[in-house]
């Protein structure tokens, strides 16, 4: 399939701490990064918010940011409801929503919502098929707004350019983007997401990497992606190795972190989701206005 009609432009903001705010500076966020020229915000689900009701509010507080789920968990609803929340927003906010879907983990599907994980992919396949056939007979958006999948394996790399309009890799390197542009072919969408760290000094710098880091290494869909990119256990080890932090982690000045997320340009993104980790859970505004003029001008 090709690449979806929105335009999310080259570089984005990923924000899953958006959850974290109270609405009013949610709403707050979203305007900055609006104003900032960033082409898209990129919401997460795990147990907070819902994403669709979330994009509703941030795309109402901007006139012209695109909002992409990154991603919205197949195992929280069924593809009717998917399809429902995705042409419900396309409609209202033509041109501004991008539906990201994906498996997830299994201590999130299986451990907190207590579904069968054990067949992750045939179950997306399925899931592909029942949205493709949904009943939505209420006012629809005038173009099809287009999906992403969530895609670190071969397989679903695959998947991602066949039934869907191109793929959201995350926790992943430059290298992995390569990759996943030859598997894709180039008339799909690559939107990776890249962390950054604002901060010079290397020990501070990986401190705050491997604080940002932690949840991830103990995925298993992460560490069997990161083992097909050449690490191994021994990068695990102690919060992750420097070798790990740093090739998953862009870290010192805004000019470094510009040439990582150009690195991914030239190995095929079409758009890099932009992630600032930082010490506590304070809005990212400081960094975003930083890295502004490097990845945009």
């Amino acid at each position: 399939m090709t690449k979806p009609a929105i335009d999310i432009g080259r570089v984005g903001i990923w924000y899953g701490g958006i959850d974290a705010l109270p609405t009013p500076e949610a709403r707050r966020a979203a305007q900055v990064v609006e104003e900032l020229g960033f082409g898209a915000l990129w919401v997460a689900e795990a147990v907070g918010r819902d994403p669709f009701v979330s994009s509703a509010v941030l795309l109402s507080a901007t006139s012209t940011l695109k909002l992409a789920t990154g991603i919205a968990n197949i195992y929280a609803r069924d593809p009717m409801t998917m399809v429902a929340g995705q042409k419900t927003l396309a409609e209202a906010f033509p041109g501004r929503f991008l539906l990201g879907l994906g498996v997830s983990h299994g201590h999130l599907v299986a451990g907190i919502r207590k579904h069968d994980y054990a067949r992750p992919y045939s179950h997306m396949v399925e899931y592909l098929d029942r949205m493709d056939k949904a009943m939505f007979m209420a006012r629809g958006p005038e173009t099809e707004p287009g999906r992403l999948l969530a895609a670190l394996g071969p397989k679903m790399l695959e998947l991602s350019a066949t039934r869907a309009n191109g793929s959201h890799p995350y926790f992943t390197t430059p290298d992995h983007t390569k990759v996943a542009r030859d598997l894709m072919g180039p008339d799909a969408l690559l939107a990776p997401e890249q962390m950054v760290v604002l901060e010079t000094d290397p020990a501070e710098a990986r401190r705050i990497a491997r604080a940002g880091m932690k949840i991830y290494l103990g995925l298993p869909n992460y560490f069997n992606n990161l083992r097909r990119s050449g690490f191994d256990e021994s990068d695990w080890t102690d919060g992750g190795s420097d070798r790990l932090v740093d090739a998953v982690v862009a870290w010192g000045t805004e000019a470094q972190v510009a040439a990582r997320v150009a690195e991914h340009h030239a190995a095929g993104a079409d758009h890099v989701c932009v992630q600032v980790l930082q010490d506590g859970m304070a809005s990212p505004e400081p960094f975003w206005r930083r890295l502004a003029p490097v990845l945009l001008g």
